[in-house]
């Protein structure tokens, strides 16, 4: 059964689709079977990985507001293993379009009924806004990895986002999880990163991953070469500590599956 994992928080550059792209790559070196649905009109998961939206036959916008199957809008990446439904800039219209709909919040996880026993891991990518597609995103899933920039202002946008999370499972999803807090562009030298892991750590201790995710300027290029870091500099800090999560993802669910 496949395991479906939102990527979420409603700061913007924080890192979620830096994670989202290098987490999936990660995941299906280690040999699963993985899906991206780039959930953001960005469409930055999408181009990240050199895929043209021009050339996909059908993006989750189809999906979402013409009813168009999952299975079939996936389009092959440059890992093996590695499938991805992209996004367009229309996405950004279908909030819109999905509010008139029945059952609009559960759209998305209707879409994924026929298919997430496909995939060991379904990660989607989710825009920075807690809009329609968002919360369509969090009602689909089993769990949310946030991303958190060490820095400052990191920790106020947490307890708007943990709010959102605490009514979807109230109201929509009583199973949703927290898989964990991802300390993104860390940068050890900084007294102040260290201050903002320790602080995380202290508010809520195992749900931080152990996995910290350095800045790192092969990270910041790979896109731009249409390529996963694993695939563009797989010796970079960047590449390695997206390995290192998904085996800390990996072994946590073989705990929890025994």
């Amino acid at each position: 059964m496949g395991k479906i994992i939102a990527i979420a928080n409603q700061k913007g550059g924080v890192g979620k689709t830096t994670t989202t792209i290098n987490l999936a790559a990660s995941l299906a070196k280690e040999g699963k079977k993985v899906l991206i649905i780039d959930a953001d009109p960005q469409a930055n998961a999408t181009s990240g990985y050199g895929i043209d939206p021009r050339s996909m036959s059908s993006s989750i916008y189809e999906c979402l507001v013409d009813g168009y199957p999952l299975d079939g809008s996936q389009v092959n990446t440059c890992i093996e293993g590695l499938q991805l439904i992209g996004s367009r800039i229309d996405l950004a219209g279908a909030e819109l379009e999905l509010v008139n709909k029945p059952q609009r919040e559960r759209v998305l996880a209707n879409l994924l009924e026929p298919i997430k026993d496909k995939y060991d891991y379904i990660l989607i990518d989710c825009s920075p806004s807690l809009g329609l597609i968002t919360v369509n995103a969090l009602t689909a899933a089993n769990s949310v990895i946030i991303p958190v920039q060490a820095e400052y202002f990191a920790l106020e946008g947490i307890t708007k986002l943990l709010n959102t999370i605490r009514i979807i499972k109230g109201r929509l999803n009583t199973s949703l999880e927290i898989e964990g807090f991802l300390l993104t562009m860390y940068d050890a030298r900084l007294r102040l990163a260290n201050q903002i892991y320790e602080e995380l750590k202290g508010h809520f201790g195992d749900m931080v991953f152990d996995t910290v995710i350095p800045r790192n300027i092969r990270l910041s290029e790979a896109p731009s070469h249409g390529l996963p870091v694993i695939l563009y500099d797989s010796e970079s800090r960047g590449a390695t500590s997206h390995v290192l999560l998904a085996k800390e993802i990996i072994t946590k669910h073989k705990k929890a599956t025994h």
